[in-house]
């Protein structure tokens, strides 16, 4: 996700870039041709370093996914102490993004790495598309259908993961949700034509809906019993399993979200800090059952229409 701040660039082939508040920066080539770019790393979400690894590539790639982009390369970012975890670790984290990132028809073609005693992983990631093609997270239209293409709680998992409070279940579902890419969503999106695209990851399926409505200048209305939620995730929030970042996330949209009263335990879930979540994408009402249809043809796929477009007014998220 691209901060928001004024951009320096004198380079009319820079199309999108840090002044905007979309999922990566786009630079024009040619008249065919636009590069897309993106870069994320983290600290371990999970302890099998394998597993961490592929989580990583996943994350890192969806914000090209989400700006309809195809990954061509990467680039490996590497905190790590061999002297006090030892190599195999390191050896495992990189196998699994090497495989990973295989799925996607990419490549990792390098890297750096630094001594650090806390260890974190990520790459910088690149992909190719046309010019004309590339989804931005603004122009929702009034009347679209919101569709969500996997189910949100992974930050409340893996806060419970952490705690000891996740049976084996859950973490086998999170674990599953975090390493899929959004490779197959964005690729059958491609035969339809969105208004709007972005990808669910750190602020949470509010903050994220809340930026397309502010860059759309709409509201956006999100039925609560339609949202897919990891299952078990519910009874963890009970149980205090919520991130830091979600509470913050709350804090921070709370003016700009109103929610139905029975549905107020709810809003720490809707805020959720997400870990590679899905692609949240407004689509015409024509294609978008057609599309949830589509995408749902393959197996372990959950996408699912949680809402609609209301109008060009005032940008605010209506839950019910």
């Amino acid at each position: 996700m691209l901060s928001q701040v004024e951009s320096k660039s004198n380079d009319d082939h820079v199309l999108y870039s840090q002044n905007g508040a979309d999922d990566a920066g786009v630079y024009y080539v040619q008249d065919d041709l636009a590069m897309v770019q993106s870069v994320d790393y983290f600290t371990p979400i999970v302890d099998d370093p394998y597993q961490f690894g592929q989580i990583a590539v996943a994350n890192a790639v969806s914000d090209i996914y989400a700006m309809g982009a195809d990954v061509k390369t990467a680039l490996n970012i590497v905190g790590f102490s061999v002297q006090q975890y030892g190599p195999d670790i390191l050896t495992e984290i990189l196998q699994g993004a090497e495989d990973k990132m295989a799925e996607t028809g990419g490549s990792i073609i390098g890297g750096h790495s630094i001594d650090d005693a806390e260890p974190k992983f990520g790459l910088a990631v690149t992909g190719f598309a046309h010019p004309d093609n590339i989804w931005l997270n603004s122009g929702a239209q009034p009347g679209d259908q919101l569709i969500l293409t996997k189910p949100i709680g992974t930050g409340i998992a893996t806060t419970a993961i952490k705690k000891g409070l996740a049976d084996d279940a859950l973490q086998a579902e999170t674990i599953k949700w975090m390493s899929q890419l959004n490779k197959l969503a964005a690729d059958t999106l491609k035969s339809y034509h969105p208004s709007a695209v972005t990808d669910v990851t750190g602020f949470g399926l509010i903050g994220h809906a809340y930026e397309m409505a502010a860059n759309s200048q709409v509201q956006l209305s999100l039925e609560m019993a339609s949202i897919p939620v990891i299952s078990g995730v519910q009874s963890l929030l009970k149980q205090g399993a919520v991130p830091g970042g979600s509470k913050a996330n709350w804090s921070w949209l709370s003016n700009d979200v109103t929610i139905a009263s029975h549905l107020e335990e709810n809003r720490l879930l809707l805020a959720d800090a997400v870990t590679s979540g899905g692609l949240l994408i407004a689509l015409n009402q024509d294609e978008a059952a057609d599309y949830v249809d589509a995408l749902n043809r393959y197996d372990d796929h959950m996408a699912t229409i949680i809402g609609d477009v209301k109008g060009h007014r005032t940008p605010h998220i209506y839950i019910n």
